[in-house]
């Protein structure tokens, strides 16, 4: 990392590694689909340590689950501070994203399944399948409560409808 990756409180800025995350990942589902894949959704971002000027980053992705257009990737990155070549490298932010396989228009098309081969690869494929139970029922609880498919109640004509 670079004094042109810095933030105001002299440490990477977030949005530096988020890009690195995205690309990483984004990485991962073109190869796993064999094509171009695009971002969906970034189900969680945790920054666990900072950054510094200085630091090798290096950036981990794997496909842990599929389904029939899109595909959960999960990122790891770690850190080696540029003035401790002796240390463990020390992880700084995990990631999980949802890509969606698309063809030469754009449209989604299939994408092949995630096959876990070891205990640790079951196990993320489990959890991807938790967080995609829970984005899918956030999403349908929030259409609910914004009435998506049903005509507006009394209150909600005033104009101040929050958009979508």
């Amino acid at each position: 990392m670079t004094a042109a990756d810095v933030n105001l409180y002299g440490t990477v800025h977030g949005g530096v590694l988020m890009k690195l995350v995205d690309d990483v990942a984004a990485a991962a589902a073109a190869r796993h689909c064999g094509g171009t894949a695009v971002t969906a959704a970034i189900d969680e971002i945790v920054f666990v340590e900072p950054v510094r000027v200085g630091d090798l980053v290096h950036a981990h992705a794997q496909v842990n689950w599929a389904g029939h257009t899109s595909m959960e990737v999960g990122v790891r990155v770690v850190a080696e501070r540029w003035d401790r070549a002796d240390e463990t490298p020390i992880e700084v932010v995990t990631a999980y994203l949802v890509f969606v396989g698309v063809d030469a228009t754009g449209r989604p098309r299939p994408v092949r399944p995630v096959l876990p081969e070891t205990a640790e690869d079951e196990r993320r494929f489990r959890e991807a399948e938790i967080r995609r139970r829970h984005r899918l029922a956030r999403r349908r609880a929030i259409q609910a409560h914004r009435g998506v498919g049903r005509a507006p109640a009394p209150a909600d004509r005033g104009g101040h409808a929050e958009g979508g």
